[in-house]
């Protein structure tokens, strides 16, 4: 009964290690390897015509298959070319307090944004880049109008404003006028405030011709299916875009999904918002709640995606203007601004199924940040209060254990005296069970009920932008990549080897053999791991350690090291 009970302990630990793998696939975006759910079938895309494709410009359902390109032919009409000459193409440059953005005078695209208060992981003295537009990396946002020869992000615009946020200013605005296009003129107006990564975004049109006009207006944020530069092969986390509404909540779909027309997401809606969410970082258009939208993914280019929304200006008059307010973020993952932000935002940090534990973990994270000042120290003190948590639980499964290794020699010579009756062996076994009062299951329910904890802090610590150049002590300098010196995965492998040391030496040899090995395999996980998820496992080993001695000690069981015999 013994060797079943450290059997099930091992399938147990096994088990949610499979379970952790699997989610963690998920995560990434990739399919889950041993429970895969089946393919969900969904309609493909509404078809654009090829020059619109090409371009990255959406078309809704309820137009004609518009090529939105200045000076393409469109059914009825005709789109007069804007003169490149006229409005020369510029790059503007923006700046605040948090952010610096590049601005394109043509369609007022967003097309790189910079992190001011982030490094960048390969080079400290650089800021993070978000969106970009180089030659290794494609990352847009993008607006403009559909349903005619209207202005869109291929149009050349005028800009005008402040490009720096003075001191003691609260907000900086910035403009882009296109000219008249199809008897409709587009005013695109960003306001940014002192720090924030919230951007108010307002488009003004204004009906110039002598007919009433109903353009579509489109948000988009376009980039290529590259995983972010930098990022750990080991635990790459999920990249792609993300669709929000009250009715089906998160839904993240994979570049895989949408090259295979596979996604599966809710195509109308009067609330939510679209995003694209790689590990640490997001984008995001939100529009007001009530304002009904078309919701869209699709492939645009060779590695290019789109991720956008679309809504109707309805009836707009000869001479007057309809304007659309909406919000565009681009920033860190910080969990409670984004929750300020709108409802659902905050789950672009994906903790996967165990959201319902991950969210108070963080909480109380962030508390205990905020008296210590030093998120290292934090997530000490977290597992310390966890341990405190679970103390009467761990009590418990280490009390089983104690006397399971009191009674160990016992079993150890029955079985030996008995090998050759297998039948008799385990009738003598139960007897002493029951002279002894030993549960030989006593120690496995507590230790399932954490594991699912301790799985929802891991996905804590792997998403949360705080531990991203946060520093610990000494050489600890960044508790989102590995330890340089790897002194803290060593340190881990001593301490599980210590605790399989202090546990009852299982009867049977190969039994033996295994509680040695699947902790030094494990073990070596942590040398890639980043140096914050190294320390909480560390010090949760350390404090087990010291319960399982203080409760051997006070049961009168010695605490002594079984050694492997290998």
């Amino acid at each position: 009964m013994n060797d079943i009970r450290r059997t099930i302990l091992w399938v147990i630990f096994g088990f949610s290690m499979v379970l952790l793998w699997d989610q963690w696939q998920l995560y990434n975006g990739n399919k889950a390897t041993f429970f895969p759910s089946p393919a969900k079938t969904a309609a493909s895309p509404e078809a654009a015509a090829p020059s619109s494709a090409a371009s990255g410009l959406p078309v809704a359902s309820t137009t004609p298959a518009v090529a939105a390109v200045p000076g393409a032919q469109v059914p009825g009409t005709t789109a007069p070319a804007a003169d490149p000459a006229a409005v020369p193409r510029q790059r503007i440059d923006i700046t605040t307090d948090v952010l610096k953005l590049t601005f394109d005078t043509q369609g007022g695209s967003l097309v790189r944004s910079e992190f001011i208060k982030h490094a960048d992981m390969a080079d400290p003295q650089k800021a993070t880049v978000l969106l970009d537009e180089s030659r290794d990396r494609t990352y847009l946002a993008q607006t403009g109008l559909i349903g005619g020869a209207f202005p869109n992000h291929k149009t050349p615009m005028t800009f005008s404003g402040e490009r720096v946020l003075k001191d003691g200013a609260n907000e900086l605005v910035v403009k882009f006028e296109s000219p008249d296009l199809g008897g409709v003129r587009l005013v695109e107006t960003y306001t940014l405030e002192r720090g924030s990564y919230a951007i108010r975004v307002k488009h003004e049109v204004v009906n110039t011709g002598t007919v009433p006009v109903s353009p579509q207006l489109y948000l988009q944020l376009v980039r290529d299916g590259n995983k972010p530069p930098g990022e750990s092969s080991f635990y790459s986390t999920f990249t792609g875009p993300a669709v929000y509404t009250d009715a089906k909540k998160y839904q993240k779909t994979e570049f895989s999904d949408i090259e295979k027309d596979k996604a599966d997401i809710e195509k109308t809606s009067p609330n939510g918002y679209v995003a694209m969410v790689q590990h640490y970082f997001a984008t995001a258009w939100l529009l007001a709640d009530g304002v009904v939208r078309e919701n869209f993914v699709r492939k645009v280019d060779n590695n290019l995606y789109a991720v956008g929304m679309i809504t109707t200006l309805k009836d707009i008059a000869p001479g007057t203007t309809k304007s659309v307010e909406s919000r565009f973020f681009v920033g860190p993952q910080v969990e409670n601004v984004l929750e300020s932000l709108a409802p659902g935002l905050e789950l672009v940090k994906d903790y996967g199924w165990l959201t319902i534990l991950a969210k108070p973990l963080y909480w109380l994270l962030n508390k205990l940040f905020g008296l210590l000042n030093n998120w290292g120290w934090s997530i000490v003190a977290l597992v310390v209060l966890l341990k405190i948590a679970f103390y009467w639980l761990n009590a418990k499964a280490y009390s089983s254990m104690a006397k399971m290794k009191a009674i160990n020699p016992k079993i150890m010579e029955m079985r030996e005296r008995l090998k050759d009756n297998p039948q008799q062996m385990q009738q003598e076994m139960m007897r002493i069970y029951r002279e002894e009062k030993v549960n030989p299951m006593g120690g496995c329910f507590p230790i399932l009920v954490q594991i699912p904890v301790f799985i929802a802090l891991y996905w804590v610590l792997l998403s949360s932008v705080e531990m991203r150049n946060a520093p610990w002590i000494l050489w600890i300098k960044d508790l989102s990549t590995p330890d340089p010196l790897y002194i803290l995965p060593l340190l881990m492998t001593v301490t599980s080897m210590l605790q399989t040391a202090l546990n009852p030496q299982p009867p049977d040899p190969m039994q033996a053999k295994m509680m040695w090995i699947m902790p030094l395999v494990f073990s070596v996980m942590f040398f890639f791991f980043p140096a914050g998820l190294v320390l909480y496992w560390l010090t949760n080993n350390i404090l087990s350690i010291a319960q399982q001695w203080v409760i051997n000690t006070r049961m009168g069981v010695p605490p002594q090291f079984n050694l492997p015999k290998f």
